[in-house]
């Protein structure tokens, strides 16, 4: 059997464990496996290199991915990209293309299964923790990991000047890593995407929490949290990639400034940008990542192709493509619940 992996969008940790563990199965079985470089882009072009059990036994605990990313859809050109798609699967032979990705990637791979039956399976993948058929995605605990290390050591400056620190995360539709990063670090007040921004309600919060003896602040902010629907996200600018997702940034520097002059206290901002899916993944991540593969991997040998691999509670189960993609996990009411105990 020949099967090609390819990894879209933004890199994430966990992925190489992922090409190891697809990569071990079809090799085991006696099958060829290609790896087409930069995403759907190596899918257009043909570019590739093979992957073997040797050249990926030791790839687990590197950040990024070998096979390179890109966030190039084939749908937008699609009269000219989606055949060059299947003229690669048909010069390589593949039998069988495993796509992993986040809803993009995975919407590319749905429709081309959907509208031509290429034969596909995705492999869910985001650090936002916000794909729909999946209990968690392999990112998501390196990088709230990445974020609680980074608050613990700002909180020493914001305690030693007795400021209030501003910490944007990443999270364009979900706040699951803002969320989860403030539980762990203790964060005096959390924005997310799933609830419009209160700051008289922060602000009460801060200023009784400084007249009650702390003289700094936390405050932990998803990149995709809004005033309001009307007002809509903060960007940093127009441009959109390939799928219309403009880039966002900037709510943290706002909600900063919005502080300091509601309250008088000193702040600053702070955006881990990137620092958040960058690094070794952890070791959940590395677990969670290799089984994902191994399972993707035994779909392609079993030719149980418009699947999704999926973590359901402790077990990885498949769940078809059409279903998994197109609708994003927002926040379960239960976590925001959860939080709201420490906003009293």
């Amino acid at each position: 059997m020949k099967v090609g992996i390819l990894t879209g969008g933004g890199d994430c940790p966990g992925l190489n464990p992922v090409i190891r563990g697809a990569v071990r199965v079809i090799c085991n079985a006696g099958g060829e496996v290609y790896g087409l470089l930069e995403g759907w882009r190596g899918a257009i072009e043909g570019n590739y290199i093979e992957l073997t059990s040797e050249n990926t036994d030791d790839i687990i605990f590197k950040g990024g991915t070998i096979l390179g990313s890109s966030r190039t859809n084939p749908y937008k050109n699609a009269e000219v990209d989606v055949p060059k798609v299947r003229a690669t699967f048909e010069n390589l032979g593949l039998d069988c293309l495993i796509a992993i990705g986040g809803d993009d990637t995975l919407g590319v791979a749905s429709k081309l299964w959907s509208e031509h039956k290429l034969p596909v399976i995705g492999c869910p993948k985001t650090i936002d923790n916000d794909l729909s058929s999946t209990d968690v995605t392999f990112g998501f605990d390196t990088s709230i990991n990445i974020v609680m290390e980074a608050v613990d050591r700002l909180r020493t400056t914001a305690e030693s000047h007795r400021r209030v620190m501003v910490v944007e995360t990443m999270g364009r539709h979900a706040g699951w890593i803002a969320l989860f990063s403030g539980l762990a670090t203790a964060a005096d007040y959390t924005l997310v995407p799933e609830v419009e921004i209160d700051m008289d309600r922060m602000i009460e919060v801060l200023k009784r929490r400084r007249a009650n003896g702390k003289m700094y602040g936390i405050v932990i902010v998803s990149e995709g949290a809004q005033f309001s629907a009307e007002e809509g996200v903060t960007t940093q600018d127009g441009e959109v990639d390939d799928f219309g997702h403009v880039k966002l940034g900037g709510i943290g520097e706002t909600v900063a400034k919005l502080i300091e002059e509601r309250t008088g206290f000193e702040t600053r901002h702070v955006t881990l940008g990137h620092l958040q899916r960058g690094g070794s993944p952890s070791a959940y991540d590395r677990v969670l990542g290799t089984r994902c593969g191994v399972h993707a991997g035994w779909l392609a040998l079993k030719h149980h192709f418009g699947y999704m691999v999926a973590l359901r509670g402790t077990q990885v189960v498949p769940v078809a493509l059409a279903d998994a993609v197109g609708e994003m996990r927002a926040l379960e009411p239960n976590f925001l619940e959860e939080a709201e105990v420490f906003l009293q």
